[in-house]
Protein backbone atom coordinates (compact mmCIF):
# COMPACT_ATOMS: atom_id res chain seq x y z
CA UNK A 1 0.00 0.00 0.00
CA UNK A 2 1.37 3.40 -0.98
CA UNK A 3 1.73 6.39 1.41
CA UNK A 4 -0.95 8.16 -0.66
CA UNK A 5 -3.38 5.30 -0.06
CA UNK A 6 -2.54 5.21 3.64
CA UNK A 7 -3.24 8.95 3.86
CA UNK A 8 -6.55 8.47 2.02
CA UNK A 9 -7.64 5.69 4.39
CA UNK A 10 -6.88 7.81 7.46
CA UNK A 11 -8.72 10.76 5.89
CA UNK A 12 -11.78 8.58 5.26
CA UNK A 13 -11.62 7.45 8.89
CA UNK A 14 -11.70 11.09 10.03
CA UNK A 15 -14.57 11.88 7.64
CA UNK A 16 -16.46 8.94 9.13
CA UNK A 17 -15.86 10.20 12.68
CA UNK A 18 -17.70 13.45 12.02
CA UNK A 19 -20.37 12.38 9.55
CA UNK A 20 -23.25 12.30 12.07
CA UNK A 21 -22.44 15.78 13.42
CA UNK A 22 -23.16 14.67 16.98
CA UNK A 23 -19.66 14.35 18.44
CA UNK A 24 -19.29 15.88 21.88
CA UNK A 25 -16.61 18.54 22.18
CA UNK A 26 -14.54 16.27 24.45
CA UNK A 27 -14.59 13.61 21.73
CA UNK A 28 -13.47 16.14 19.13
CA UNK A 29 -10.63 17.15 21.44
CA UNK A 30 -9.58 13.50 21.81
CA UNK A 31 -9.60 12.98 18.04
CA UNK A 32 -7.47 16.11 17.63
CA UNK A 33 -5.05 14.83 20.30
CA UNK A 34 -4.73 11.51 18.48
CA UNK A 35 -4.13 13.26 15.16
CA UNK A 36 -1.32 15.22 16.76
CA UNK A 37 0.09 12.16 18.50
CA UNK A 38 0.28 10.14 15.29
CA UNK A 39 1.46 13.04 13.14
CA UNK A 40 5.01 11.78 12.68
CA UNK A 41 4.06 8.32 11.47
CA UNK A 42 4.75 7.34 7.85
CA UNK A 43 5.04 10.95 6.71
CA UNK A 44 1.28 11.51 7.10
CA UNK A 45 0.51 14.92 8.57
CA UNK A 46 -2.57 14.06 10.60
CA UNK A 47 -3.09 17.48 12.23
CA UNK A 48 -3.42 18.93 8.73
CA UNK A 49 -5.81 16.15 7.71
CA UNK A 50 -7.86 16.79 10.83
CA UNK A 51 -8.23 20.47 9.94
CA UNK A 52 -8.99 19.64 6.30
CA UNK A 53 -11.85 17.38 7.40
CA UNK A 54 -13.30 19.88 9.90
CA UNK A 55 -13.09 22.73 7.36
CA UNK A 56 -14.60 20.48 4.66
CA UNK A 57 -11.59 20.93 2.40
CA UNK A 58 -11.67 17.23 1.45
CA UNK A 59 -14.50 15.22 -0.06
CA UNK A 60 -15.40 11.57 -0.35
CA UNK A 61 -14.82 11.78 -4.11
CA UNK A 62 -11.29 13.16 -3.71
CA UNK A 63 -10.40 10.48 -1.15
CA UNK A 64 -11.84 7.69 -3.30
CA UNK A 65 -9.79 8.80 -6.30
CA UNK A 66 -6.57 8.22 -4.32
CA UNK A 67 -7.41 4.59 -3.54
CA UNK A 68 -6.31 2.45 -6.46
CA UNK A 69 -5.82 -1.10 -5.23
CA UNK A 70 -8.65 -3.45 -4.29
CA UNK A 71 -7.00 -4.06 -0.89
CA UNK A 72 -6.81 -0.36 -0.03
CA UNK A 73 -10.43 0.24 -1.05
CA UNK A 74 -11.67 -2.66 1.08
CA UNK A 75 -9.56 -1.61 4.06
CA UNK A 76 -10.69 2.01 3.76
CA UNK A 77 -14.33 0.92 3.77
CA UNK A 78 -13.84 -1.44 6.70
CA UNK A 79 -12.16 1.28 8.75
CA UNK A 80 -14.97 3.73 7.92
CA UNK A 81 -17.57 1.18 9.05
CA UNK A 82 -15.77 0.50 12.33
CA UNK A 83 -15.37 4.21 13.08
CA UNK A 84 -19.13 4.69 12.57
CA UNK A 85 -19.90 1.70 14.80
CA UNK A 86 -17.35 2.47 17.53
CA UNK A 87 -19.83 4.43 19.66
CA UNK A 88 -22.84 2.22 18.92
CA UNK A 89 -24.98 1.17 15.99
CA UNK A 90 -25.04 3.41 12.94
CA UNK A 91 -27.23 6.49 12.70
CA UNK A 92 -29.19 7.15 9.53
CA UNK A 93 -26.58 9.72 8.46
CA UNK A 94 -23.82 7.14 8.94
CA UNK A 95 -25.71 4.46 6.99
CA UNK A 96 -26.20 6.86 4.07
CA UNK A 97 -22.54 7.90 4.21
CA UNK A 98 -21.32 4.30 4.15
CA UNK A 99 -23.59 3.53 1.20
CA UNK A 100 -21.97 6.45 -0.62
CA UNK A 101 -18.53 5.10 0.32
CA UNK A 102 -19.38 1.69 -1.15
CA UNK A 103 -20.59 3.30 -4.36
CA UNK A 104 -17.62 5.68 -4.64
CA UNK A 105 -15.15 2.84 -4.16
CA UNK A 106 -17.00 0.47 -6.46
CA UNK A 107 -17.29 -2.25 -3.82
CA UNK A 108 -19.50 -5.32 -4.18
CA UNK A 109 -22.03 -6.99 -1.87
CA UNK A 110 -19.30 -8.38 0.40
CA UNK A 111 -18.74 -4.83 1.68
CA UNK A 112 -22.35 -4.61 2.85
CA UNK A 113 -21.87 -7.94 4.60
CA UNK A 114 -18.91 -6.53 6.52
CA UNK A 115 -21.10 -3.62 7.64
CA UNK A 116 -23.71 -6.05 8.95
CA UNK A 117 -21.03 -7.92 10.92
CA UNK A 118 -19.80 -4.69 12.49
CA UNK A 119 -23.37 -3.69 13.36
CA UNK A 120 -23.86 -7.00 15.14
CA UNK A 121 -20.80 -6.36 17.30
CA UNK A 122 -21.93 -2.79 18.04
CA UNK A 123 -25.40 -4.03 19.04
CA UNK A 124 -24.23 -6.65 21.58
CA UNK A 125 -25.57 -5.61 25.02
CA UNK A 126 -23.12 -4.94 27.85
CA UNK A 127 -24.83 -7.54 30.05
CA UNK A 128 -23.96 -11.17 29.32
CA UNK A 129 -26.74 -13.69 29.83
CA UNK A 130 -27.08 -17.36 30.74
CA UNK A 131 -23.99 -19.50 30.31
CA UNK A 132 -21.97 -16.51 29.08
CA UNK A 133 -22.59 -14.68 32.35
CA UNK A 134 -21.57 -17.72 34.35
CA UNK A 135 -18.43 -18.13 32.29
CA UNK A 136 -17.38 -14.54 33.04
CA UNK A 137 -16.23 -15.71 36.48
CA UNK A 138 -16.64 -12.31 38.08
CA UNK A 139 -18.05 -12.31 41.63
CA UNK A 140 -21.43 -10.61 41.79
CA UNK A 141 -22.48 -8.77 44.94
CA UNK A 142 -26.02 -9.17 46.17
CA UNK A 143 -26.15 -5.51 47.20
CA UNK A 144 -24.09 -2.35 47.28
CA UNK A 145 -22.92 -3.20 50.77
CA UNK A 146 -21.55 -6.63 49.79
CA UNK A 147 -17.81 -6.99 49.24
CA UNK A 148 -16.76 -8.85 46.10
CA UNK A 149 -13.53 -10.82 45.99
CA UNK A 150 -10.90 -8.19 45.21
CA UNK A 151 -8.31 -10.69 44.02
CA UNK A 152 -10.79 -12.27 41.61
CA UNK A 153 -11.67 -8.85 40.21
CA UNK A 154 -7.98 -8.07 39.73
CA UNK A 155 -7.57 -11.37 37.89
CA UNK A 156 -10.53 -10.64 35.61
CA UNK A 157 -9.14 -7.18 34.83
CA UNK A 158 -5.74 -8.59 33.93
CA UNK A 159 -7.29 -11.31 31.77
CA UNK A 160 -9.39 -8.71 29.94
CA UNK A 161 -6.32 -6.53 29.38
CA UNK A 162 -4.36 -9.48 27.97
CA UNK A 163 -7.25 -10.41 25.66
CA UNK A 164 -7.57 -6.87 24.32
CA UNK A 165 -3.81 -6.62 23.92
CA UNK A 166 -3.98 -9.81 21.85
CA UNK A 167 -6.84 -8.47 19.72
CA UNK A 168 -4.70 -5.43 19.01
CA UNK A 169 -2.14 -7.74 17.42
CA UNK A 170 -4.60 -9.21 14.93
CA UNK A 171 -4.66 -7.50 11.53
CA UNK A 172 -8.39 -7.73 10.88
CA UNK A 173 -10.40 -4.54 11.41
CA UNK A 174 -13.23 -6.30 13.25
CA UNK A 175 -10.71 -7.56 15.81
CA UNK A 176 -9.76 -3.97 16.59
CA UNK A 177 -13.41 -2.96 16.86
CA UNK A 178 -14.11 -5.72 19.40
CA UNK A 179 -11.83 -4.08 21.99
CA UNK A 180 -14.31 -1.33 22.88
CA UNK A 181 -17.38 -3.52 23.61
CA UNK A 182 -15.15 -5.86 25.64
CA UNK A 183 -13.97 -2.89 27.71
CA UNK A 184 -17.57 -1.81 28.24
CA UNK A 185 -18.53 -5.31 29.36
CA UNK A 186 -15.64 -5.31 31.84
CA UNK A 187 -16.84 -2.05 33.42
CA UNK A 188 -20.38 -3.42 33.52
CA UNK A 189 -19.27 -6.59 35.32
CA UNK A 190 -17.21 -4.64 37.86
CA UNK A 191 -20.17 -2.37 38.59
CA UNK A 192 -22.43 -5.40 38.96
CA UNK A 193 -19.91 -7.01 41.31
CA UNK A 194 -20.39 -4.01 43.59
CA UNK A 195 -24.17 -4.10 43.32
CA UNK A 196 -24.72 -1.62 40.49
CA UNK A 197 -26.82 -2.69 37.51
CA UNK A 198 -25.51 -0.44 34.74
CA UNK A 199 -26.81 0.18 31.24
CA UNK A 200 -24.72 0.90 28.17
CA UNK A 201 -25.36 4.64 28.45
CA UNK A 202 -23.87 4.78 31.94
CA UNK A 203 -20.86 2.70 30.87
CA UNK A 204 -20.24 4.99 27.86
CA UNK A 205 -20.46 8.03 30.15
CA UNK A 206 -17.98 6.44 32.55
CA UNK A 207 -15.48 5.81 29.74
CA UNK A 208 -15.93 9.35 28.43
CA UNK A 209 -15.53 10.83 31.92
CA UNK A 210 -12.17 9.17 32.53
CA UNK A 211 -11.04 10.30 29.08
CA UNK A 212 -11.71 7.31 26.82
CA UNK A 213 -13.80 8.43 23.86
CA UNK A 214 -15.17 5.49 21.87
CA UNK A 215 -14.65 6.84 18.35
CA UNK A 216 -11.32 8.42 19.26
CA UNK A 217 -10.08 5.22 20.88
CA UNK A 218 -10.89 3.18 17.78
CA UNK A 219 -9.17 5.76 15.58
CA UNK A 220 -6.09 5.60 17.79
CA UNK A 221 -5.93 1.81 17.78
CA UNK A 222 -6.57 1.47 14.06
CA UNK A 223 -4.38 4.43 13.18
CA UNK A 224 -1.36 3.01 14.97
CA UNK A 225 -1.83 -0.37 13.30
CA UNK A 226 -2.44 1.12 9.87
CA UNK A 227 0.51 3.50 9.97
CA UNK A 228 2.69 0.70 11.28
CA UNK A 229 1.78 -1.51 8.35
CA UNK A 230 -0.06 -4.11 10.44
CA UNK A 231 -3.75 -3.39 9.84
CA UNK A 232 -5.11 -5.21 6.84
CA UNK A 233 -2.42 -7.89 6.56
CA UNK A 234 -3.89 -11.33 6.24
CA UNK A 235 -2.83 -14.90 6.85
CA UNK A 236 0.87 -15.21 7.57
CA UNK A 237 1.44 -11.49 7.82
CA UNK A 238 0.72 -11.08 11.51
CA UNK A 239 2.44 -13.20 14.14
CA UNK A 240 3.54 -13.67 11.81
CA UNK A 241 4.53 -10.01 12.81
CA UNK A 242 4.46 -9.99 16.57
CA UNK A 243 7.26 -7.46 16.62
CA UNK A 244 4.68 -4.96 15.42
CA UNK A 245 3.34 -4.85 18.97
CA UNK A 246 5.67 -1.87 19.28
CA UNK A 247 3.51 -0.10 16.70
CA UNK A 248 0.63 0.25 19.14
CA UNK A 249 2.71 0.47 22.32
CA UNK A 250 0.27 -1.92 23.96
CA UNK A 251 -2.36 0.82 24.22
CA UNK A 252 -5.27 -1.59 24.44
CA UNK A 253 -3.66 -3.59 27.24
CA UNK A 254 -2.93 -0.43 29.21
CA UNK A 255 -6.30 1.26 28.63
CA UNK A 256 -8.25 -1.89 29.53
CA UNK A 257 -6.12 -2.40 32.65
CA UNK A 258 -6.68 1.22 33.69
CA UNK A 259 -10.42 1.18 32.99
CA UNK A 260 -10.84 -1.96 35.07
CA UNK A 261 -8.95 -0.70 38.09
CA UNK A 262 -10.49 2.77 38.03
CA UNK A 263 -13.97 1.21 37.75
CA UNK A 264 -13.13 -1.04 40.69
CA UNK A 265 -12.16 1.94 42.87
CA UNK A 266 -15.12 4.00 41.69
CA UNK A 267 -17.84 1.45 42.38
CA UNK A 268 -16.20 0.12 45.54
CA UNK A 269 -16.23 3.70 46.85
CA UNK A 270 -19.91 4.21 46.12
CA UNK A 271 -19.34 6.30 42.97
CA UNK A 272 -18.11 9.27 45.00
CA UNK A 273 -14.99 10.18 43.00
CA UNK A 274 -15.20 13.52 41.22
CA UNK A 275 -14.69 13.86 37.48
CA UNK A 276 -11.20 15.28 37.96
CA UNK A 277 -10.27 12.54 40.41
CA UNK A 278 -11.44 9.92 37.91
CA UNK A 279 -9.38 11.49 35.13
CA UNK A 280 -6.28 11.79 37.33
CA UNK A 281 -6.62 8.24 38.63
CA UNK A 282 -7.09 6.88 35.13
CA UNK A 283 -4.01 8.72 33.86
CA UNK A 284 -1.93 7.30 36.71
CA UNK A 285 -3.12 3.73 36.30
CA UNK A 286 -2.72 4.02 32.53
CA UNK A 287 0.99 4.70 33.06
CA UNK A 288 1.16 1.69 35.36
CA UNK A 289 -0.50 -0.41 32.66
CA UNK A 290 1.99 0.74 30.04
CA UNK A 291 4.79 -0.36 32.35
CA UNK A 292 3.21 -3.78 32.88
CA UNK A 293 2.64 -4.35 29.18
CA UNK A 294 6.22 -5.48 28.61
CA UNK A 295 5.95 -7.94 31.48
CA UNK A 296 2.79 -9.49 30.05
CA UNK A 297 3.78 -9.33 26.36
CA UNK A 298 4.52 -13.09 26.20
CA UNK A 299 1.03 -13.83 27.55
CA UNK A 300 -0.48 -11.37 25.06
CA UNK A 301 1.38 -12.98 22.17
CA UNK A 302 0.36 -16.47 23.26
CA UNK A 303 -3.28 -15.38 23.55
CA UNK A 304 -3.12 -13.86 20.05
CA UNK A 305 -2.02 -17.22 18.65
CA UNK A 306 -5.19 -18.83 19.99
CA UNK A 307 -7.67 -16.24 18.72
CA UNK A 308 -9.83 -16.88 15.69
CA UNK A 309 -10.58 -13.58 13.99
CA UNK A 310 -13.60 -15.20 12.36
CA UNK A 311 -15.23 -15.66 15.76
CA UNK A 312 -14.92 -12.10 17.06
CA UNK A 313 -18.70 -11.68 17.38
CA UNK A 314 -18.96 -14.86 19.45
CA UNK A 315 -16.12 -13.61 21.62
CA UNK A 316 -17.89 -10.31 22.33
CA UNK A 317 -21.23 -11.99 22.96
CA UNK A 318 -19.71 -14.45 25.38
CA UNK A 319 -17.68 -11.97 27.42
Amino acid sequence: MTPTETKAIVTLGLLSAFVDGEKHERERAEIKRIAEGLSQADGVNLPTLYQDVLMKRVSLASVASELQSTESKQLAYEMAVCVCDADGTQSEAERMFLADVRTSLGLDASAAQFSRQAEEIAAVPVAATGAAAAAAQVPVAASVTASPDSAELDKSILNAAILNGALELLPETLSTMAIIPLQMKLVYRIGKAHGYELDSGHVKDFLATVGVGLTSQYLEQAGRKLLGGLLGKMGGGMLRGLGNQAVSSGMSFASTYALGHVAKRYYAGGRTLSTQMLKDTFAGVMQEGKGLQTQYLPAIQEKARTLDAGKVLSLVRGA
